[in-house]
């Protein structure tokens, strides 16, 4: 019976740092989108230059 619950807990661990990490890399992702812009940014700065 020990063993039934120490698996237990261990899978549900295992199940909650699964989740948290799949919502966390769902979060990373639009934090590119501001480094792409500032791509765009510095290219029109550059283009009004000319």
């Amino acid at each position: 019976m020990m063993i039934f619950i120490l698996a237990s807990g261990y899978l549900f661990t295992v199940y909650l740092l699964l989740a948290l990490a799949k919502r966390t890399g769902t979060k990373t992702v639009p934090t590119s989108f501001p480094s792409s812009t500032e791509g765009k940014h510095k290219q029109e700065i550059s283009v009004n230059s000319q």
